[in-house]
């Protein structure tokens, strides 16, 4: 049973994978890599400051919380390349040195995942690469986008530090790495900042960075946002000294007309299109500001808007694994058969059903071999349109900082690996010291079940081969456990405070063991629904 099980998955996960090979979108699919929501304290339902990230591509799942640390003076730190492709926190196969820069005193913790996270402060970050022109990359910059996140981590406590800090890195060592935006957020305030390299004679870098109005909510989705830069407003614009120099150096402005940040520096969206955005940015803005209207034919979006209604972090999980279900632009809504119960055993006519139904086998996250059956059979509608959740996720998270709290508790990482519109949800807090060893342990290269990527991928994917029958099982699930960790967060914060006054071992203690015991649970739900699914298979998928 075991060996066909894990055979047929590992079939599925493969065919699944091949989605980002679609001829039906356009080149460069690490552009179309992640996603990420930011909202101010003041649009969302509590006072939380949210931001999150889908990590959508094939780099690490193990992740782990890597400890304050005090060091001597005269201390170096390396900063390294290919870590995000390690298989565990002691693995360093083909990682690499790129150098190394002055250590501080004192580290905080962190958790670190392939694009590290959060930090005992309430400090928390999301990302996507924005790639912007290539004639801006110098591959001899000494820093990458994820270990300018670690190192912000490790020594920032606020948004506004860690982009003076990132700005002062990348000038005097250089920004080796793609465009790439980060959602930068503390218990107080939420940033983008958008970072390019300085072009190819020069080891520097440009960058720019907004703060999201206390009552409004942005998105970035692999696409440079930020336009207008007002550098007198110092509360809310910041940029490296040199963002229009470069720009008139490299002929990208020509230093009279209006400096737009987005135009100069990405020229567009990765559909080749001169937008600041595309299909996940507008989808998202629209389901929480309907009333704006926004029209999908502008050619700028704005940076951020306003909420009809104050958001949840629930919502912001519930859009990052959205496919627009309810919308044109839903893949699985398309494919639809004749209904069988449109007639009854004597083959009446059943008035009140339906001709036809949508396939029980469609799903969102078709691949393009699926695809290409209903273009041969003349269904020119059946196109990929990428979706806000992916099939080859690796991980996503919603992190909420709450000021009102201590940071032990008040900074939350509600982390998901795999399929964000299929995962459950756990917890991590900012006092969190240490996660379950199956955490630590990635699971992209095997198929191995002490790695937890795999305790949930293969519940997923045997329920996206029949979505429409398996999701009514799958998505309450789910959601139970959204519930079930939004329920008890006043429970867990109450009890954290109450030991900590008189005993902080055992409020250490009761952190950590909560922690273990929720996503113990999910793992033990998503084996019995990998199970489950699997006996129902008798007659074949």
């Amino acid at each position: 049973m075991k060996t066909k099980l894990l055979a047929a998955l590992t079939l599925i996960a493969a065919l699944t994978a091949s989605a980002q090979v679609d001829e039906t979108t356009p080149q460069g699919m690490d552009r179309l890599a992640c996603t990420s929501i930011m909202v101010g304290k003041n649009a969302s339902t509590d006072g939380s400051v949210i931001t999150s990230h889908t990590c959508d591509s094939w780099y690490r799942t193990w992740m782990t919380m890597t400890p304050a640390r005090d060091y001597e003076r005269d201390t170096v730190t390396a900063i390294y390349s290919e870590r995000m492709h390690t298989q565990s926190p002691l693995d360093s196969t083909k990682m690499h040195v790129r150098g190394v820069i002055p250590q501080v005193r004192h580290t905080y913790r962190y958790l670190d995942t392939a694009y590290p996270c959060l930090n005992e402060k309430q400090l928390a970050m999301g990302e996507t690469t924005i790639g912007g022109r290539d004639t801006l990359r110098n591959k001899k910059g000494l820093f990458t986008i994820e270990e300018l996140q670690r190192i912000a981590l490790e020594r920032c406590s606020t948004a506004r530090d860690a982009i003076r800090l990132m700005g002062q890195l990348v000038k005097q060592y250089g920004y080796g790495d793609s465009g790439e935006c980060l959602t930068i957020a503390d218990k107080n305030e939420v940033w983008i900042f958008e970072v390019f390299g300085e072009g190819p004679k020069r080891v520097g870098g440009v960058w720019a960075a907004v703060r999201i109005p206390d009552d409004e909510i942005a998105v970035s989705a692999n696409i440079s946002r930020i336009g207008r830069l007002d550098l007198g407003d110092k509360d809310r614009y910041m940029a490296s000294d040199n963002v229009f120099d470069v720009a008139k150096q490299l002929k990208l402005w020509d230093g009279k007309s209006e400096f737009s940040f987005w135009r100069v520096y990405s020229g567009g969206n990765y559909m080749k299109e001169t937008k600041n955005y595309s299909v996940r940015e507008h989808f998202i803005m629209d389901q929480l500001a309907p009333s704006l209207c926004l029209s999908d034919t502008i050619e700028e979006l704005p940076l951020s808007v306003k909420p009809d209604k104050k958001v949840s972090a629930q919502q912001v999980m519930q859009l990052l694994g959205s496919y627009y279900e309810g919308t044109d632009k839903n893949l699985s809504g398309r494919n639809r058969i004749p209904n069988p119960k449109r007639r009854d055993k004597k083959g009446n006519l059943v008035e009140n059903e339906p001709d036809s139904i949508v396939s029980p086998a469609s799903n969102p996250w078709m691949r393009p071999d699926e695809i290409k059956i209903y273009y041969s059979r003349g269904d020119s509608a059946m196109k990929n349109i990428r979706t806000v959740s992916v099939s080859w996720c690796a991980y996503s998270t919603v992190l909420q900082l709450r000021s009102w709290l201590p940071d032990e508790v008040g900074g939350i990482c509600w982390m998901a690996l795999d399929n964000p519109g299929e995962s459950p949800r756990f917890p991590i807090f900012s006092g969190t010291t240490e996660l379950p060893k199956m955490l630590q342990i990635c699971g992209q290269h095997t198929d191995r079940d002490d790695a937890a990527l795999w305790r949930y991928r293969k519940a997923n994917r045997l329920a996206t081969v029949r979505w429409g029958t398996y999701r009514k099982k799958l998505e309450p699930l789910r959601d139970y456990f959204t519930d079930k960790g939004l329920r008890e967060l006043p429970f867990v914060e109450q009890t954290w405070q109450s030991l900590n006054a008189t005993d902080p071992k055992a409020a250490q203690t009761m952190l950590n063991g909560y922690v273990a015991d929720f996503f113990g649970a999910t793992i033990q739900r998503w084996d019995e629904l990998a199970r489950h699914i699997w006996r129902q298979q008798w007659t074949g998928f």
